[in-house]
């Protein structure tokens, strides 16, 4: 017999999940391996150079500071 996950609710809304060790470590493969994915997508693409690192950078912070 496979275990299910139990939702956990606080004042009736969910807020965890208890779930078999096995179905977790899925899961964890599951988000590796999407993880590398964008990785390897952005070795390919190419990196930023330390200059466009600090001018993006400041745009950001420029952003942010208009909000």
């Amino acid at each position: 017999m496979k275990a299910e996950p139990v939702l956990m609710e606080k004042r009736g809304r969910p807020v965890a999940v208890i779930l078999p060790c096995e179905d977790f470590l899925r899961l964890q493969d599951l988000e590796d391996a999407g993880l590398g994915e964008e990785a390897r997508k952005a070795a390919a693409e190419g990196f930023l150079s330390a200059e466009e690192t600090e001018s993006w950078l400041k745009e950001k912070l420029r952003e942010a500071d208009l909000e």
